[in-house]
């Protein structure tokens, strides 16, 4: 028996709530038909894919020990938890949702630290004061490490928090901290600043493919379906369909469009009956609208797109290319 393919999506809350939506918008429909506590499910209508819902610390581990095929977790985790990440997973698709910055935080009474070149010499300065390393309290240990090396920061020791980080300045426990942070709102509260180069990693929710996963025959052919479908939601809302009527159209019309406003013609040029359809980014279909009626075109109509399937199918390819 063909083994499934295992995609891996958060479990629980607004991770989980994103994923499905995500997934439900190219067509494909997350299940559980034991119940909804239940921790597998499938995608309605495709056979041979096992849903596995795991927290997203899971979905990052089970990912680089190849345990499930796709998944859905945040960059911060991929590279923080896995040490030769590009070399066990793709990165196929930034998602949109899951938004947060990996950030070097210091506190507010730091008036002379804005850049990581300033912490350097703080960090200089406080071993020679106090006869020890500042501490960095943080869960991103690796993440840490590399990021400082780079910066050329030595003088440091990390504190690995359990709980809640931002907390750690003003508990004693750490001079600064390495957090993750959506709009910077819970460090202000807790008298910390973002150090202004201190943006270690802007991550997001990312469908991840496993490197070491069992891919056969059957699941490349399975993800294929399931990349297609999620290329092709992305292309259609990319574009708005444009389809006008004209008496006459000739392909200098079609050449002009394309120039000023980025359309594409998926269909090839005018047909003999005079209708031409094209395909215009939404902040240019108004442009587009007037530029063809001013040019002879009798009736325009613009329509949402669901998808948009091509011959190419770039999300499969960049798989292909990675395993």
């Amino acid at each position: 028996m063909t083994q499934p393919l295992v995609l891996a999506v958060p479990a629980k809350g607004r991770l989980q709530e994103n994923a499905e939506a995500f997934f439900a918008r190219s067509g494909l429909q997350l299940v559980k038909p034991r119940g909804v506590r239940d921790y597998r499910g499938a995608v309605v209508g495709l056979d041979g894919i096992e849903v596995a819902y795991l927290s997203a610390s899971e979905i990052t581990s089970q990912l680089a020990v190849g345990a499930v095929h796709l998944g859905v977790t945040g960059e911060d985790l991929v590279r923080e938890q896995i040490a030769d990440a590009d070399a066990r997973v793709v990165l196929l698709e930034a998602l949109g949702f899951g938004h947060a910055n990996v950030v070097v935080a210091v506190p507010q009474a730091w008036i002379d630290v804005r850049t990581m070149a300033d912490l350097d010499d703080v960090a200089t300065s406080f071993r020679h004061a106090h006869g020890r390393r500042m501490r960095v309290a943080t869960k991103y240990i690796n993440l840490t490490r590399r990021f400082f090396a780079a910066q050329g920061v030595i003088d440091y020791r990390i504190v690995e928090s359990s709980g809640a980080t931002e907390g750690a300045p003003a508990a004693g426990t750490a001079e600064l901290i390495v957090d993750i942070t959506s709009t910077g709102g819970t460090l202000a509260a807790n008298g910390l600043k973002i150090v202004d180069d201190g943006v270690m990693l802007k991550s997001q929710a990312n469908l991840v493919a496993s490197r070491t996963a069992a891919w056969d025959a059957g699941t490349r052919e399975t993800a294929r379906v399931i990349l297609d479908r999620i290329a092709a939601q992305a292309r259609a809302k990319a574009y708005r369909e444009v389809r006008a009527r004209f008496a006459a159209c000739d392909d200098r019309l079609v050449d002009s469009a394309k120039a000023q406003f980025g359309v594409e013609t998926p269909f090839g040029g005018p047909t003999s009956s005079g209708m031409l359809t094209l395909h215009c980014p939404p902040a240019q279909v108004y442009a587009l609208t007037s530029f063809l009626r001013e040019r002879g075109a009798q009736a325009v109509a613009v329509a949402d797109l669901d998808y948009v399937f091509s011959r190419d199918n770039p999300l499969f390819s960049k798989l292909e290319a990675g395993l």
